[in-house]
């Protein structure tokens, strides 16, 4: 298998959700003597952007997003050792802490903005579930944030979602930190009221918004 046809196989493997191949291919990789950053670069993000634009268009469903996001897992589990014992990274996104504001627990959809976000090449911070509102700005803070991802499922945990806006304001962190809100209730007219700087209906969607507000150019 030439170079590029390998490379094909590992987008083809994001794409279709299958991790075995993806790892399969990762070691393959590493075994021809590829670099694991540009394994990343050429060959599985291209799957993960493919993905992305198949989900936006309506021809792929959530989950072909969640098989795709345990896929490119997959892959960087091989890949990241590698990358470290050869002492080089992959340039990161943006940093990003994410979680389920307090009061509520739903993490699903949580989880696989996560995946995607990681897939895309940012930085998470995963925070859980039932966070409290000043756990966000505390952790923003720690790991010097581009963004804060809060997620709302209900409706009585929704007015939460303010009140992480208004502790990034009190710890200085705004306009810095950027924030981004989604969840079942949410909407783009709460995300403007609240004063939260984008709105997503889904994962794909969150990263669209996060690299648009960070000035990141999209693959």
């Amino acid at each position: 298998m030439t170079t590029e046809e390998l490379f094909k196989a590992m987008a083809q493997s994001i794409i279709e959700g299958e991790p075995e191949e993806a790892a399969q291919l990762a070691r393959e990789a590493l075994a021809q003597g590829i670099e694991p950053l540009e394994a990343i670069n050429r060959g599985f993000v291209p799957g993960v952007d493919e993905v992305g634009r198949g989900f936006g268009c309506g021809d792929m469903f959530l989950p072909d997003l969640v098989r795709a996001g345990a896929a490119m897992k997959a892959a960087t589990k091989v890949l990241e050792p590698e990358m470290l014992r050869r002492g080089s990274s992959r340039e990161s996104a943006g940093t990003v802490v994410l979680g389920t504001i307090k009061g509520d627990i739903h993490e699903i959809g949580k989880n696989l903005v996560g995946t995607m976000f990681t897939s895309s090449g940012f930085q998470v911070h995963d925070l859980g579930v039932d966070v409290p509102v000043e756990t966000f700005a505390a952790r923003a803070k720690e790991v010097n944030a581009d963004i804060v991802g809060v997620s709302a499922l209900l409706t009585t945990t929704m007015a939460n979602q303010r009140k992480v806006i208004e502790a990034l304001d009190k710890a200085g962190l705004r306009p810095k930190v950027k924030v981004l809100v989604g969840g079942a209730p949410v909407t783009r007219g709460w995300a403007s009221e609240i004063g939260a700087d984008g709105y997503a209906e889904d994962a794909v969607g969150a990263v669209k918004v996060a690299r648009a507000l960070l000035g990141v150019k999209t693959a």
